[in-house]
């Protein structure tokens, strides 16, 4: 059973690489020859910085909700457009996904979903909800970007080939661990049995997701992403879980942003925006 364990593990891991280095390859060209026009787009949106947030936030671009977070913490951006970002942001469970060619159209959907939700969720709260939430608690934009700038340096000490052949291995070591992982428990439990466990969660199961997703480790979306294409959780809930998932965004918020009500209120938004959705999504049996 061991042996059956790790070479399944093994296969399910290794046909994914060439797929994977290839998706990395685009990711680190557009990371290192269009990351300062990104920032530069996203921090002069102004009050409407929501709509590039949530377009740009699609961009699978390392550290993206980490500059959103700095740009609003230093009330560049509103708190709307740092929302867009961090839900639109799917951090590495896009180059996972787009590994399986079958999962491609599940791929395209996620993204526009992700993308109107975050359009949606930025306006509500930079347009109605501004007049009606207390400055403290709003937080960001302060009508200028002058003198600001929150993109950190980083010696690039390798080309992209070899950039993206690290990060490539990086996530073919996770994938291979849940693999292993998942495997020992689905042959110790039963497959079935951890499907019914998760179905019978219901709607909670979007909920639970939007939980994991919210850990700010790229591990939260590779197994969120694994989970949905071994078929384990429903497209709602991996929708819930990659739209809560702001990658090492939160992390960042709590680092930088003094204010501990702002970083609640904008962490509770977060996750409620992601669950609702799934939860919708899971209702119309999605």
């Amino acid at each position: 059973m061991v042996l059956d364990v790790v070479a399944d593990a093994l296969w399910d891991s290794a046909r994914l690489l060439p797929f994977l280095y290839l998706a990395y390859l685009l990711i680190e060209a557009i990371e290192r020859h269009h990351g300062r026009r990104i920032e530069k787009v996203l921090a002069g949106g102004g009050r409407w910085g929501f709509v590039p947030g949530a377009l740009l936030g699609c961009v699978p671009q390392c550290g993206f909700s980490a500059l959103a977070a700095n740009l609003y913490a230093g009330r560049v951006i509103t708190p709307g457009a740092l929302l867009a970002v961090f839900l639109a942001t799917s951090d590495e469970a896009l180059p996972v996904l787009a590994a399986v060619p079958g999962l491609w159209r599940t791929l395209g959907l996620l993204l526009a979903g992700k993308a109107v939700l975050g359009i949606a969720a930025g306006f509500v709260l930079d347009v109605p909800l501004r007049r009606v939430l207390p400055k403290g608690l709003y937080g960001g934009y302060a009508g200028s970007a002058a003198g600001v700038d929150c993109r950190e340096e980083h010696a690039e000490t390798s080309g992209v080939w070899l950039a993206a052949l690290r990060h490539t291995l990086e996530i073919f070591a996770f994938i291979l661990l849940f693999n292993l992982a998942l495997g020992a428990l689905f042959a110790a439990v039963g497959q079935q049995t951890i499907a019914r466990m998760l179905a019978g969660l219901g709607i909670l199961q979007p909920a639970a997701a939007a939980l994991v997703g919210m850990v700010p480790n790229c591990a939260a979306s590779v197994l969120l992403a694994q989970l949905y294409a071994q078929g384990t959780i429903s497209f709602g809930s991996l929708f819930a879980g990659l739209a809560a998932g702001a990658g090492v965004g939160l992390a960042v918020l709590w680092r930088v942003n003094p204010s501990r009500r702002q970083d609640l209120f904008l962490t509770g938004l977060l996750w409620a925006c992601g669950t609702a959705c799934g939860v919708l999504l899971q209702l119309l049996g999605l």
